[in-house]
C-alpha cells in the first residue's frame, strides 16, 4: 500500500478504535451499534439471499402472493404486541436505574400473557375477518392469510423477548434469533419441502414459515429465561398493568403507524396490481435493506442510553448524544445509498426475470432512506422521553398522507406512483419529527448544524 494511502487510512482507523474503545455513553453506544451494525449486515445479507432463492424457487406470482400476506403478519404482530416491545425499553432500564425491582418482576411476568392474548386475539378475528369477505378477497390469497395467522401469535411473542433483551442491551440475544434464525429455518426448511415434492407454490412458504417461527420462539424463550435468572432481583411482583398500557398503547401508536408508513405501500399494490407487481416492488425495497439497517442499528443501539440520560436529567449529556446519533445515522447510509444505487439494477436481476423492472423504483426509494436518516432516531428520543402521544400523532398524520398518495398514485403510475408516494411520505415524516424534537425537547437532531445566528438567538433568550 502507498505511503499516501497509510496516512489517510491509519487515522480514521484510530478514530474509529477510540471511539469505539472510548467510555461513558457515547463509547458504550458506539460499540453496541457495532454489534447492532454487524448483525445487521449478516441478516440484510442471508434475508436478500432468502428472498432471492425464494422468488427463483416460486416465480414473482407465487412469490408475490406470499409477500403480501407475510407483510400482512408483520403490520398485524406490530399492533398485537400492544406497544410492549417498544415500551419495555422505557420501563426496564428505568425500574434498574430506580432500583423498582417488585414492578419490574411485574412486568416481565404479565407482558408475556398480555402479548400472547392480544395477538391470539387478533389472529383470530382476521381469519374470521377473510372468511367472511372471502368473496371479496381473490382466491389466491385466501388459503395463504388462514395458515400465515398461525405465525401471528408467536412473531409477535418473538417480538416481546426481542424488546426485554434490548432494553437489557443483549443486542446479540435480541437479533439473531428473528434477523439470523428465522431466514436461514425458512429456507432450509423449504429445500426440504422442495425436495420432498411440495410444490414451489406461496401455501408452501407459509407453511415452512409456520415451522421456522415457531422453531425460532421456542429457543427464543429458553435463552431468554436463561439471561434473565441470572440478572433477576428477588423481590415481590408489583404489578400496574393500566399504568402499563397507559405508556403503551401510545407508542403502539407510534410503532404500528410507522410500520403501515413502511408497509402499506405493499398491501395497496395488491389491491390494485398483479402479484407479480408486488413480488417486483418488493424486490426493489427489498435491496434497500442495505440503507435501511444503519437507521434500526444505531436506533436500537440509542434507545436505551436516551432513556437513562433523560431520566437522569443529563441534558447536555443527551443533547451531544443525540447529535452523535445523527451522523452515525445519516452519513453511513449515504455511503450505502450510493453503493446500493450503483449495485442495485445487478441484485434485482438475481430475483429472476422481469425483476430488473424495478430499478428505478429504487432509486426513487433511496431518497426517502435519505431523509429518515438525516434526522437520526428522533422517533425513539421523543417516545422514551414521554412524547408517545405527539409522536403517534405525527406517524398518524403521516400514515393518512401516504394512503392519500398511494391511492392517489398507484392507480394511474403503477410501481412508480407507489414509489413516489412512499418517498414524499417519508419527507413528511422526517420534517415533523424534527420540529416535534425541536419543540418539546429543544434538541436540533438534523444532520447539519443550526445557523450561528440561530444558536445565538437561542442563548440569548
Amino acid at each position: 500500500m502507498p505511503q499516501s494511502t497509510h496516512k489517510k487510512v491509519l487515522p480514521i482507523l484510530d478514530k474509529v478504535l477510540s471511539a469505539i474503545l472510548s467510555k461513558g455513553e457515547a463509547g458504550g453506544a458506539q460499540r453496541s451499534a457495532l454489534i447492532v451494525f454487524t448483525m445487521r449486515i449478516l441478516s440484510a445479507a442471508l434475508a436478500y439471499i432468502m428472498q432471492v432463492i425464494l422468488a427463483r424457487w416460486m416465480g414473482a406470482s407465487e412469490y408475490g402472493v406470499f409477500i403480501v400476506v407475510w407483510t400482512l403478519v408483520i403490520i398485524l404482530s406490530v399492533f398485537s404486541g400492544l406497544g410492549f416491545s417498544v415500551s419495555l425499553l422505557r420501563f426496564i432500564p428505568e425500574y434498574i436505574e430506580k432500583k423498582q425491582y417488585g414492578l419490574l418482576n411485574g412486568l416481565l411476568f404479565s407482558v408475556r400473557f398480555l402479548v400472547l392474548i392480544s395477538s391470539t386475539t387478533i389472529a383470530a378475528f382476521g381469519v374470521s375477518i377473510a372468511w367472511l369477505f372471502s368473496d371479496f378477497i381473490s382466491n389466491i390469497y385466501i388459503l395463504p392469510i388462514y395458515l400465515i395467522a398461525i405465525c401471528l401469535p408467536m412473531h409477535t411473542y418473538t417480538g416481546m423477548l426481542e424488546g426485554i433483551a434490548r432494553a437489557n442491551d443483549w443486542q446479540l440475544k435480541a437479533m439473531a434469533p428473528d434477523f439470523i434464525g428465522r431466514p436461514l429455518l425458512v429456507l432450509v426448511f423449504m429445500l426440504i419441502a422442495l425436495l420432498l415434492g411440495f410444490p414451489p407454490t406461496a401455501v408452501t412458504a407459509c407453511i415452512v414459515t409456520i415451522a421456522a417461527v415457531w422453531t425460532v420462539t421456542f429457543f427464543q424463550v429458553i435463552m431468554t429465561e436463561v439471561s434473565l435468572h441470572k440478572v433477576r432481583h428477588p423481590a415481590p411482583r408489583k404489578l400496574e398493568i393500566k399504568s402499563w398500557l397507559l405508556v403503551s398503547i401510545p407508542m403502539l401508536a407510534v410503532d404500528g403507524f410507522f410500520q403501515l408508513i413502511t408497509s402499506s405501500d405493499v398491501i395497496l399494490i395488491g389491491l390494485w396490481l398483479p402479484p407479480d407487481q408486488v413480488g417486483i416492488y418488493f424486490a426493489a425495497s427489498r435491496t434497500l435493506a442495505l440503507m435501511h439497517f444503519v437507521y434500526y442499528a444505531v436506533r436500537a443501539a440509542s434507545a436505551p442510553r436516551m432513556a437513562r440520560l433523560y431520566h437522569a436529567g443529563d441534558m447536555d449529556g443527551l443533547r451531544d448524544f443525540v447529535g452523535s446519533a445523527a451522523k452515525m445515522t445519516f452519513w453511513p447510509t449515504l455511503f450505502m445509498g450510493v453503493f446500493v444505487m450503483v449495485v442495485g439494477p445487478f441484485l434485482l436481476a438475481l430475483f429472476g426475470e422481469g425483476f430488473t423492472e424495478g430499478t428505478p423504483i429504487l432509486y426513487i426509494l433511496v431518497m426517502g432512506v435519505l431523509a429518515r436518516a438525516a434526522v437520526g432516531p428522533v422517533d425513539a428520543l421523543l417516545t422514551l422521553s414521554g412524547h408517545q402521544n405527539s409522536c403517534a400523532k405525527i406517524y398518524a398524520s403521516v400514515f393518512v398522507v401516504n394512503l392519500l398518495l398511494n391511492t392517489a398514485l398507484i392507480p394511474t403510475f403503477g410501481l412508480y406512483g407507489a414509489a413516489l408516494a412512499t418517498t414524499l411520505a417519508i419527507f413528511f415524516e422526517a420534517f415533523i419529527l424534527y420540529r416535534s424534537a425541536y419543540k418539546h425537547l429543544g434538541l436540533h437532531t438534523f444532520i447539519l448544524p443550526k445557523k450561528r445566528r440561530e444558536i445565538a438567538g437561542n442563548e440569548a433568550g
